[in-house]
């Protein structure tokens, strides 16, 4: 379960830094959110190094479905847009995808 707490750390990480360049470049604020927006980048990068996987490809896979998620909640949250069912079925249908990487059996 600590894999979980990382990924969504990463992920609110990732979102930050990301919606720090999306409000300098298409909200017209200052460039002066770029520097919070790359520390929380480098933040995000940091993270899924301490996922506990052998292959960084299978940690970068895994946290793909826990991102998608992440992203709806940012948008709820922050953004105040409601996801629409749509949204909902496939932020889902990602996590079962993370889990069954992150979580299936794999030979010893």
């Amino acid at each position: 379960m600590a894999s979980v707490a990382v990924y969504l750390g990463a992920a609110v990480a990732e979102i930050a830094g990301c919606f720090a360049f999306w409000a300098w470049l298409r909200l017209d604020r200052s460039p002066a959110w770029l520097v919070p927006g790359m520390i929380s980048l480098a933040a995000f990068a940091f993270l899924l190094t301490r996922i506990d996987s052998g292959f960084a490809g299978r940690a970068y896979a895994a946290y793909g479905g826990v991102y998608i998620a992440s992203s709806l909640a940012w948008l709820w949250l922050v953004e105040d847009q409601t996801p629409d069912r749509w949204d909902i079925i496939g932020g889902v249908v990602c996590l079962i995808g993370a889990a069954v990487i992150l979580w299936g059996p794999r030979p010893a």
